[in-house]
């Protein structure tokens, strides 16, 4: 059965580490490898690296969070606010940076002609990021297309989408990494306010089905509230994991530090919000809404203390279910539905 199977996988693996002093669990976590590499579908290039993504929000995807993450060799994809002149003194000051951070772009007038110039101006870059809320559009597609056409050489990725045949649709057009999630993000309302959304787990179970039967990749997008949810997310099929919230509120996020009542904030919204349509298009256009809140956030000091967080997490993960390496972890994964996840008697804080 499959229970003795998984009793043997980890008996196994349990053989390849030697024990160590101080017990099995502690003193093996970092025997762990959680580096990943990957070529990809049509630009035909290679990534390696911890495959764990700072959204591109204009509050966690920033230059600061790019130099801070690339320390623990994980990515940023870079929000879309920066210009130029930006992208370049950026690529002056850290170019050592430039081989993990995308340049982030919409499909609006003029988008096209901006990450052209981004692209021309720093020839280092090797990543695009075509970030729309709902990739259901043939405009979306045609766009994509568009970009692979001018760049055939770039990494580009490609999302929001939720369902394995936008996933084909778009690797066919010419994205290598699809950004997958509709309405699972910490400051999202789509799914309250348009009704429309797909269960963050079973939606990377289908789409990383779909993508790696192309040899495309996938990225879990949203949903994670805590270093588990990114070994769950990782264990359905996820290629990334993009993270929003847990990385908002840190030194290198955007905004400024707010203090109340001797406490230190910072804000955290969503691109789709009152905040950030107000702060980057003039307001919310009178034919739609707000599909974002905006949030105080508690200040947490610099990213480097959640990444040890987060990456000690996912190591110990594969300990569990024994998985010598992230590779191996949504092989070693088995899901099981239940009613309550979390012993609450002394609260919900961690």
């Amino acid at each position: 059965s499959s229970f003795y199977v998984r009793r043997l996988r980890r008996a196994e693996a349990l053989k390849n580490y030697k024990a160590g002093a101080g017990g099995y669990w502690p003193s093996h976590l970092p025997q762990v490898d959680l580096m990943r590499s990957f070529t990809f579908r049509n630009s035909k290039g290679s990534y390696r690296g911890i495959p764990i993504i700072a959204a591109n929000m204009d509050t966690v995807g920033t230059f600061e969070m790019a130099v801070a993450l690339h320390q623990f060799t994980l990515f940023t994809t870079v929000h879309k606010h920066y210009t130029v002149d930006d992208w370049l003194e950026f690529a002056e000051k850290h170019p050592e940076c430039l081989e993990s951070v995308a340049v982030s772009t919409g499909t609006g007038d003029g988008d096209f002609e901006k990450i052209s110039a981004v692209v021309e101006a720093v020839p280092q870059l090797k990543y695009i990021c075509v970030d729309v809320a709902n990739g259901y559009s043939e405009h979306f597609v045609h766009f994509v297309r568009d970009v692979r056409e001018k760049f055939p050489s770039h990494t580009i990725m490609a999302g929001n989408v939720v369902t394995g045949e936008m996933v084909e649709e778009l690797i066919l057009a010419g994205a290598d990494i699809i950004k997958v999630g509709i309405g699972p993000g910490s400051v999202c309302t789509t799914r309250k306010k348009t009704g429309v959304g797909y269960p963050q787990l079973s939606a990377v179970i289908e789409c990383a089905d779909a993508a790696h039967g192309l040899g495309g990749h996938i990225i879990s997008d949203g949903g994670c509230t805590c270093p588990g949810d990114v070994s769950k997310a990782f264990g359905a099929g996820a290629d990334f994991v993009m993270l929003g919230g847990m990385l908002a509120g840190h030194s290198e996020s955007g905004g400024e530090i707010i203090e109340k009542n001797g406490k230190k904030y910072k804000m955290f919204y969503g691109m789709s919000s009152d905040t950030a349509m107000k702060k980057h298009a003039g307001g919310v256009a009178d034919y739609r809404a707000s599909e974002g809140k905006t949030v105080e956030v508690v200040y947490k000091g610099p990213v480097g203390d959640t990444i040890r967080d987060i990456l000690g997490g996912v190591r110990s993960t594969c300990t569990y279910v024994g998985a010598g390496k992230l590779k191996e972890l949504s092989r070693r994964t088995t899901f099981i539905r239940v009613t309550q996840q979390l012993n609450t008697v002394f609260g919900n804080d961690s």
